[in-house]
């Protein structure tokens, strides 16, 4: 089974390139399934119920969410009636949606997708590590779903790793996303789990994380804003990673960045290193 996960979407630039070039890449490439965080894909902040039905339509069978989940208003009530929008498992219980979802591939395959939010830098949230440690236990790997994917949304690379280590051999991917930065630290854990820190964003990475840089720039510089953030809306690359699975337990056998299109596409050929 092939797995794709693309990292935070960034405006406008972000969505097209994944309208533009998605399609593509799962016609090409043969991917059974397609997760995209989505939590910045309207205008920096938020997913709009129309943004996130451009990310469904470009092939995205999940889409997860983050921090910035409900900076769209609208996210509120639409996200009650769309069982392929998660949101993090570990908010507080009074919060709509759900943080957890298994869903039916293109082949027939069941995957467990599953959204939390770290807690290092961040603000306070439930335990991440026991609320997805109750998903992964009510749908255990190889018996009732044939994979499982982590979206750990979170600031500290050390979080994410440990997040890795705690599941492994229990999911088939544990990825980060939130810095909007790709790290090259993918792997397969000694139990069968792919890792990677942070998958990356697609947006502009002529930018500031995503953001035009005179605004950020000028607060490192003064510590005093002067206007809004707006997102960067020049090429985008599409960043995050490929796995393809052993039919038999659901674990990695292979695993992938993917940087596509944009500033970074020459960096790392896109499924061209990181075997196991």
């Amino acid at each position: 089974m092939k797995l794709l996960f693309l990292g935070d979407v960034v405006g406008k630039s972000g969505r097209d390139a994944i309208a533009e070039r998605l399609p593509g890449i799962i016609a090409t490439y043969g991917f059974d399934f397609v997760v995209i965080n989505g939590e910045n894909a309207s205008h920096g902040r938020g997913l709009t119920e129309a943004h996130f039905r451009g990310l469904r339509d470009a092939g995205a069978d999940i889409v997860t969410l983050g921090d910035h989940a409900f900076d769209q208003r609208e996210a509120l009530s639409y996200i009650e009636r769309e069982n392929t929008l998660i949101r993090p498992i570990n908010f507080a219980p009074g919060a709509p949606g759900r943080g957890a979802m298994m869903v039916e591939g293109r082949n027939g395959h069941r995957v467990l997708v599953v959204n939390a939010l770290g807690r290092v830098f961040m603000q306070p949230m439930d335990d991440p590590f026991r609320a997805v440690e109750a998903a992964l236990g009510a749908a255990p790997l190889g018996e009732v779903v044939d994979a499982i994917i982590v979206d750990f949304h979170t600031e500290a690379t050390s979080e994410i790793q440990g997040m890795g280590f705690f599941l492994d051999g229990k999911a088939t991917l544990v990825v980060g996303t939130h810095t909007h930065i790709p790290t090259s630290d993918h792997r397969i854990l000694k139990g069968g789990t792919a890792l990677m820190a942070d998958a990356g964003m697609c947006g502009d990475f002529d930018s500031i994380i995503g953001v035009d840089a005179d605004e950020p720039l000028n607060r490192f510089l003064t510590g005093i804003p002067n206007g809004r953030f707006t997102p960067a809306e020049g090429e985008a690359t599409l960043c995050g990673v490929a796995v393809e699975t052993d039919p038999r337990t659901g674990l990695a056998l292979s695993v992938h960045p993917v940087r596509i299109g944009g500033s970074l596409s020459q960096a790392v050929p896109p499924f061209a290193v990181g075997e196991r």
